[in-house]
């Protein structure tokens, strides 16, 4: 297969971008990892002139950067809400370095916004929103693809560095903070089952949602 030709292109003729979002543990950067292999391979097959970046791992690069520990998310909430901040902003500036790029981004500036309003408080979490970043950040999801991991299955692993649920409930309740938000925000997603559990269903899954959208996007111009 040839090699696709690479150019920068004009925002409103780039494909979706994709968010892949959702609590810890629900097989995300592996399914980020996947899509970005596949477009390696089949990016002239879709009719593509470049492959997607990927934006990746930005929350664990802050909390080595500033040395913040998981664990400073449960036990002070002034640090939780500091660290969910320096997120936002740290993931915001990987996606606007991609201006005029699009990629597949492994979690998103909401889900600091999620992981606030569970254990810092609703106020607080809400008051992250009125970051000057933040209107352009939803903009950017409307534009794209998100899918909202669900929580369950066998991904429930402890690296030693992410945030761990103390059981089922509060894995489940911080799914919940994201299905709100996204309401709250006006922000278009799916939801992709636990029960979609081999990574080729799942790959595939996002590859149908993000062919709709980007039919529907070439349909609007």
């Amino acid at each position: 297969m040839a090699a696709a030709e690479y150019h920068d292109q004009k925002p409103e003729k780039l494909p979706p971008s994709i968010y892949i979002i959702g609590a810890q543990s629900t097989g995300k950067t592996t399914l980020v990892t996947a899509l970005g292999e596949y477009f390696a391979q089949e990016a002239e097959f879709e009719g593509l002139v470049s492959q997607p970046h990927q934006v990746k791992e930005v929350a664990r690069g802050v909390l080595l950067q500033h040395q913040f520990s998981a664990s400073d998310i449960t036990s002070s909430k002034t640090r939780a809400l500091e660290l969910q901040r320096l997120i936002i902003q740290a993931q915001a500036a990987a996606e606007g370095a991609l201006q005029d790029k699009w990629y597949i981004a492994d979690r998103s500036a909401l889900d600091a916004v999620a992981y606030a309003r569970q254990y810092v408080g609703e106020a607080e979490a809400r008051r992250l929103r009125e970051a000057t970043v933040w209107q352009e950040i939803e903009d950017k999801m409307r534009r794209g693809v998100v899918v909202l991991c669900e929580p369950g299955g066998e991904w429930l692993m402890d690296d030693g560095v992410r945030l761990m649920p103390r059981d089922q409930g509060e894995w489940f309740a911080l799914h919940s903070h994201f299905r709100v938000l996204l309401a709250e925000c006006g922000i278009p997603y799916v939801v992709l089952p636990c029960s979609v559990s081999l990574l080729r269903q799942r790959v595939e899954f996002v590859l149908q949602v993000w062919k709709q959208k980007q039919t529907q996007t070439q349909k609007s111009h």
